[in-house]
């Protein structure tokens, strides 16, 4: 069953450590099957507050999803991430 993280940047502190992390986060997909739905694209606000930004990645499983965001490339590029912005991230079976 296919396993998304969905990640939701909630407010920048520092543009410097964000453009690092984008810089790099790419490169930490590779050798995972992964898939981006959706990378800070126009929304549409249906409820609550509105996110700075939302990333959508598919897995096959929440296996691989683990094995990427706990994956030294990943933890080593989300550094930057955590110093340049407050998230919220969450993993998500599919049905």
């Amino acid at each position: 069953m296919a396993s998304y993280i969905v990640f939701l940047r909630e407010s920048t502190q520092d543009q410097m450590e964000l453009d690092a992390y984008q810089a790099k986060a790419a490169g930490s997909f590779a050798g995972h099957p992964v898939k981006v739905l959706a990378a800070y694209g126009a929304q549409q606000v249906l409820e609550g507050p509105a996110p700075e930004g939302a990333v959508i990645v598919e897995f096959p499983d929440t296996d691989s999803a683990r094995a990427w965001y706990d994956s030294p490339e990943y933890q080593a590029t989300a550094r930057h991430r955590f110093k340049g912005a407050t998230y919220r991230a969450l993993l998500v079976d599919g049905v």
